[in-house]
């Protein structure tokens, strides 16, 4: 499409919560975003690195089984051990051949560790 207008605008992510209370004390108390509005009862807004996050209160969420919201990262060794300080826990999944912090290596090369919210959505780190 030729002309679109998003070609040049900027992206917003989502993700849901059944819990803003316990959600805004992940994302801003731990992941360390800083909260940008609260729009409660619908949504929290987050600033993640100049992309707005909407945290949007849902009465009812069956979590997605794969990854909905992810970070790219210069040293995936390094905030792995930040964020396990922080209490969060990296996922381990069979079959993948993760290393002793939970690190996947994909054929292209690129790391990946992947956490959940408390809301059970999987997220992740990525090294490129």
């Amino acid at each position: 499409m030729s002309g679109s207008p998003l070609t040049s605008a900027p992206v917003m992510a989502f993700v849901a919560t059944t819990d803003p209370a316990r959600a805004r004390g992940f994302y801003e108390g731990v992941l360390g975003l800083r909260l940008a509005s609260d729009e409660l009862p619908f949504a929290l807004v987050f600033d993640a690195h100049g992309t707005m996050l909407r945290v949007t209160a849902v009465r009812e969420l069956a979590p997605a089984q794969y990854t909905v919201l992810g970070w790219r990262v210069a040293d995936i060794g390094d905030a792995v051990r930040q964020m396990a300080a922080a209490g969060v826990q990296f996922e381990r999944y069979n079959g993948m051949n993760q290393d002793e912090q939970g690190v996947w290596k994909s054929p292209g090369g690129a790391r990946v560790a992947w956490f959940k919210d408390p809301d059970a959505n999987t997220l992740s780190l990525t090294q490129f």
